[in-house]
């Protein structure tokens, strides 16, 4: 049974959440704050988060979780009324899984949940073999990636990304491709989600960001490119 912990500091809107979540089979935690809910993460499997609280915001607290090892790879989705293209895309390069408007229907919210946990489910027993090219290694068993023998720190959608990209190097993936391959059907997102996401992607990739292609007008590609040629230029 996976664990949701719904952060909001609005009451009713946190028990309206709980009983339907757990009617679909999810445990809940709950928290009224920022700072609360820091101190109830243990064993948590996805975090739904407000943005506008008193005290620490939930962009706060996302950038927080994200430059702690320990909480990096909990999944975030975002429940706010901040909903301009602008608060999306920052949402996005803190290194959220998804942001859903208020007001939004209790359809929309089971739909992503599910999608952003399948994302970050564990591999099935057949990925038992890591996928690397040159020092970039992706474990499929463990879902750790290292560059050059360093651990990084991705979302389970830039894992995603980053797994297809190195198992079908140098197919041309449209945005559209990438939104059904990674993001499912069943959750809506926009082209710039698929772009903000590879932009956060190539940076942690740090040397092999220019392996990570565009191919203008087409879509984004994994183009093997050796070490030596590419640090020349």
């Amino acid at each position: 049974m996976k664990t949701i912990l719904v952060v909001d500091d609005e009451q009713d809107l946190r028990e309206i959440l709980r009983f339907n979540l757990a009617s679909s089979g999810y445990r809940i935690e709950t928290a009224g704050s920022a700072e609360e809910a820091m101190g109830k993460l243990t064993g948590i499997d996805l975090i739904l988060l407000d943005v506008m609280m008193d005290g620490m915001s939930g962009f706060e607290m996302t950038e927080r979780l994200k430059k702690n090892p320990q909480t990096a790879a909990i999944p975030v989705i975002f429940l706010t009324a901040k909903d301009t293209e602008r608060d999306l895309l920052h949402g996005f390069q803190l290194g959220a899984d998804d942001y859903i408007s208020k007001p939004f229907s209790l359809k929309e919210v089971k739909a992503r949940v599910k999608a952003v946990l399948n994302r970050a489910a564990p591999p099935t027993p057949t990925m038992d073999k890591n996928l690397s090219y040159e020092g970039l290694v992706v474990d499929e068993k463990t879902k750790a990636v290292t560059t050059d023998g360093k651990t990084i720190l991705l979302t389970p959608t830039e894992l995603q990304l980053l797994t297809l990209f190195l198992t079908e190097r140098g197919t041309v993936f449209s945005r559209e491709e990438l939104l059904r391959r990674v993001w499912r059907n069943d959750v809506i997102v926009t082209d710039r989600t698929v772009d903000v996401n590879i932009t956060r992607l190539r940076k942690k990739v740090g040397r092999y960001a220019a392996n990570i292609a565009t191919r203008q007008g087409f879509g984004y590609y994994f183009e093997e490119k050796p070490s030596e040629k590419r640090e020349h230029k």
